[in-house]
């Protein structure tokens, strides 16, 4: 309980910019109460530098969810270079992996670049590693003087790795920005989970979808139900009473929702992604396939007794028996959906959003040697703990849960080092 504590440094993501860093800077920028869950605070900003063993440092970055670096955030690290020199080498963390979104937003790395050809290179220090999250899962891009690496292994779902580019230049080529450093090519060196396990996870979304997702599988319950009286109504328009007719909503109106919904659905990336053919053709052929099961629907509902029983049974019989089958039926057509856009890098977040995978975690360790040698240590873990119990042990430093069995740990890829 006496002994030293450690000492934890954060920066925010976009998560942490949503309500303006007000969570943030409560939790870890801290003036008054420097402890954390046993570990000390040691900034006093969003963003942070740190000196490390043999001429190592840490740059903490605060990049504003892609936005320009502020004035006072480039004022603080132009006096930590200052202490920099040809020798010297920096470990940069960075919210996201820009590097990776190049290839669908050629400006993202601008600012990351901008920081590291204005700040850091006049000193003649290099920045050897890059460091981010906000992608769930962990990657390694290499060449023989950086190492770029992604490891978001704790975000809420795992993020998949097998539509990773097996090459990237950074900066890239077409980025608008008149004054830029060479561009380089990095190489995929390491990734966790490997392709085929990922590919596998994909594949399990007609399973994972209707189960995490109840609510989902309601939702287009509804929507179809209501796309079916719309049809229903316009294929047996001399049947029915008045009420019945004036039940149904409008065909025209349900079919353009329901084409828009879905072309808006296929999106790329972010919300500045420009949209490609790709988008467009898989979303309207998405919204299509959900207007031809709408059609199908509603020539077996009209074969059955339902629709012709009197004003509002079949109202109600849509709504308890048609509802929760077609909802089904919709959720696996949009999972297969999600699976086939995949194939071709659209809606891949939501491919894995949507299954809430919570394996497959991953976390760094960084050791320098006496001798300089940076080694990082890529932790995995295939599986989650599903069920906790008390941990007996009363000491100050124990935790207070331990997982039910043990939880197997191994490495995500060999041990790299950075000279």
């Amino acid at each position: 309980a006496g002994g030293p504590r450690p000492t934890l440094f954060a920066i925010p993501g976009n998560h942490d910019w949503y309500d303006g860093l007000t969570a943030f800077l409560r939790l870890f920028v801290r003036s008054r109460d420097d402890n954390l869950g046993g570990w000390r605070t040691g900034q006093s900003r969003s963003y942070f530098a740190t000196e490390l063993p043999a001429d190592w440092w840490f740059f903490g970055l605060d990049n504003q969810s892609g936005s320009y670096i502020d004035d006072p955030q480039l004022t603080y690290f132009e006096e930590v270079a200052r202490r920099l020199g040809p020798e010297s080498r920096v470990i940069l963390a960075v919210p996201e992996p820009s590097w990776v979104k190049t290839v669908d937003h050629p400006s993202a790395y601008d600012s990351i670049d901008y920081f590291v050809r204005t700040i850091v290179a006049p000193s003649g220090a290099q920045v050897r590693l890059l460091l981010s999250g906000d992608l769930h899962h962990y990657a390694r891009y290499a060449n023989p003087d950086r190492q770029l690496v992604t490891c978001g292994g704790g975000g809420a779902y795992l993020y998949p790795t097998h539509k990773l580019p097996p090459r990237i230049e950074v900066p890239p080529r077409d980025t608008l920005v008149r004054r830029s450093s060479p561009t380089e090519t990095y190489e995929l060196a390491g990734r966790f989970p490997d392709a085929a396990r990922s590919r596998r996870y994909a594949w399990g979304v007609f399973r994972r979808l209707p189960l995490r997702n109840p609510g989902f599988s309601a939702l287009l319950g509804t929507l179809h139900t209501l796309l079916m009286l719309a049809m229903a109504g316009v294929a047996a328009n001399d049947n029915g009473t008045a009420e019945q007719r004036l039940f149904s909503v409008p065909l025209v109106a349900m079919l353009g929702v329901t084409l828009l919904a879905a072309a808006f659905f296929a999106k790329p990336p972010g919300a500045s992604g420009k949209r490609h053919s790709r988008h467009w053709i898989l979303g309207v052929a998405h919204g299509l396939a959900h207007v031809a099961l709408a059609a199908a629907g509603t020539w077996a509902w009209l074969h059955l007794p339902f629709y012709h029983w009197p004003w509002a049974l079949p109202a109600a019989a849509a709504a308890v028996v048609y509802g929760p089958v077609i909802g089904l039926l919709a959720t696996q057509l949009a999972a297969a959906y999600l699976l086939v856009a995949g194939f071709f890098g659209v809606n891949l977040n939501e491919l894995f959003a949507g299954q809430g995978i919570e394996d497959g975690k991953a976390f760094l360790r960084l050791r320098i040697d006496p001798d300089g040698t940076l080694t990082v240590y890529p932790v995995a873990v295939d599986r989650v703990c599903r069920r906790w119990r008390i941990n007996p042990d009363t000491a100050p430093d124990a935790s207070w849960l331990l997982p039910d069995q043990p939880l197997p740990v191994r490495l995500a890829e060999p041990p790299f080092t950075v000279p």
